[in-house]
């Protein structure tokens, strides 16, 4: 029995990369806030009592899917991660890990969070990717923002590299709290951290950060591209090597112009620069 801190895991297998693609989607409509994926399963989770199974039933229904549910409890999820986490580090250039860590010497940006439930350890390829594209960019000076910002640690390493205008936005309650704890853990001081499904600031960029999933970053491509200067610089990841041809389509459509791919582990990121409309 699950009291309304705890957390519920929502199990769905024998799906595909498209499936899952839908799936995190819908799901994210409906409250859940945290996703794994792994070979034809799909982990959800969201606050227990934030849990509507009756919400839920359409959705699986829909694409004749099966789930289980169990509860985690609100207390060990971070004894857990605590437990196995470990300090990322991208060559000299960036070290992500835990206050509990020792410092690594000889690094350029170190980075230190407390992810909870949120998305962003530079464990998982897409978030490492991102940071290997950022690694190119001269961010001195810039301004930059994050779309999807899960524990914020993109925005925290454009600040680190120089930005001095910074927006960040998620759309989940847990991930805009453990954003600010990390913002605060690492000094931070031009960051604009706020909640948000879609991109509401009235300035334009010259760097969009978006690691997201193919879905949400084609339903939002368009105003991601409006929010850029010319000349302006997309990054985006939380994409699958079979995502590529579609994101390519669509930017294209829209003069963006594809100056970079990179793959690990068949996930993907793609850089874009605006061209004159």
């Amino acid at each position: 029995m699950a009291n309304g801190n705890d957390y519920i895991e929502l199990a769905i297998s024998t799906l595909s990369e498209e499936q899952s693609d839908i799936l995190i989607a819908n799901l994210s409509d409906i409250g859940f806030e945290g996703f794994e994926e792994e070979k034809n399963l799909l982990k959800a989770f969201i606050v227990a009592k934030d849990f509507n199974e009756q919400l839920l039933h359409p959705i699986i229904n829909k694409m004749g899917l099966k789930y289980v549910t169990s509860v985690i409890k609100y207390k060990n999820w971070n004894e857990e991660w605590e437990a196995g986490f470990e300090p990322v580090t991208i060559g000299d250039f960036c070290t992500i890990r835990a206050t509990f860590h020792q410092a690594v010497e000889g690094v350029k940006h170190d980075i230190i969070i407390t992810p909870k439930m949120s998305f962003g350890t530079g464990h998982h390829a897409t978030t490492y990717l991102m940071i290997e594209a950022m690694k190119q960019i001269d961010m001195e000076g810039k301004s930059v923002f994050d779309f999807g910002t899960g524990t914020g640690i993109l925005a925290i390493l454009a600040e680190k590299m120089g930005a001095n205008i910074i927006e960040a936005i998620d759309v989940d309650d847990w991930s805009i709290e453990n954003g600010e704890e990390n913002l605060q853990k690492n000094k931070c001081n031009k960051i604009l951290l706020y909640k948000s499904e879609e991109i509401t600031s009235m300035r334009k960029f010259d760097v969009l950060l978006a690691n997201i999933n193919r879905n949400v970053i084609l339903q939002h491509l368009e105003a991601m591209k409006a929010h850029l200067f010319p000349g302006g610089l997309m990054v985006l990841s939380g994409l699958l090597t079979g995502d590529a041809d579609i994101i390519l389509r669509d930017a294209g459509r829209l003069n963006m112009k594809n100056i970079s791919m990179q793959e690990r582990n068949s996930w993907i990121s793609l850089q874009f620069v605006k061209g004159l409309d």
